[in-house]
């Protein structure tokens, strides 16, 4: 199946594929729920088995025939191959640490990649009820509010706010790349809620040292480029998709300067 010129078209129903992982993630949350280990010693809980399972078939039937790469399926050795044309990428619980930690702070992912870059995104964060979703150009953000549509702020001169995570942090080098920024101030999310409030503009940079994965990654990047930022490695360089292992670097996500 070829994918809709107009993209933002398939927004309702992954927002609603979202939705209903969210529901099942959050019966999980509510229950007292046994967190077992992966190969990589990363936690894994049934809830992020439950939400991929609900989250694979929608995806198939949506768009029959795009391959789908997704968290748990590739830790069995479920790795389609997706050679040069789209793919899904899909993280069914981002942020596994933070619910088991049970701060609310974890999502669920779905995201696109159409010519090498995050086209479509769609991340949920179930415990807090707020939903954001982006494609051809525009992004939004549903909460209990309502719907409305976000945009990065512009890269202020002075006290640019810096997100980070708790989880995962080198305080020394942040430290260190913070220089760079005069008054810079220092924020904590978890999961892709960081690239999120870029995207939103209530914060301003989201710089990552460590390795990551490419479900990590997409569907937030999608949000933040639709709403006007981007995404470079820590050089500066382009931000690929479908990499060996589907393992990222490092990179900067930001809104414009």
């Amino acid at each position: 199946m070829s994918l809709p010129q107009d993209l933002r078209s398939l927004l309702p129903a992954l927002e609603d594929l979202a939705r209903k992982a969210g529901s099942v993630i959050m019966e999980v949350y509510n229950s007292d729920f046994a967190v077992e280990r992966k190969d990589d010693n990363s936690p894994v809980t049934a809830a992020d088995q439950r939400a991929e399972a609900i989250i694979l078939p929608g995806l198939e039937a949506l768009t029959p025939g795009i391959p789908v790469v997704a968290e748990e399926a590739a830790a069995a050795g479920r790795i389609p191959e997706v050679g040069k044309g789209p793919f899904w990428l899909v993280d069914p619980l981002d942020g596994t640490k933070e619910f088991v930690k049970r701060n609310g702070e974890f999502t669920v992912n779905i995201g696109l990649i159409k010519d090498g870059v995050p086209a479509i995104g769609v991340v949920l964060a179930p415990a807090q009820g707020i939903l954001w979703s982006g494609a051809d150009g525009a992004a939004f953000r549903e909460d209990g509010q309502g719907r409305r549509p976000i945009r990065c702020r512009r890269l202020p001169a002075h006290g640019a706010v810096v997100l980070t995570s708790r989880s995962h942090r080198d305080p020394e080098q942040l430290a260190e790349w913070m220089k760079a920024y005069p008054g810079a101030t220092l924020d904590f999310a978890g999961s892709s809620l960081k690239f999120c409030r870029v995207a939103e503009g209530v914060a301003d940079l989201y710089p990552r040292f460590g390795p990551t994965s490419e479900w990590d990654t997409a569907a937030a990047g999608a949000i933040l480029i639709n709403a006007g930022g981007s995404m470079t490695t820590l050089d500066g360089g382009v931000f690929a998709y479908a990499k060996p292992r589907f393992r990222n670097p490092g990179f900067i996500a930001r809104g414009p300067q």
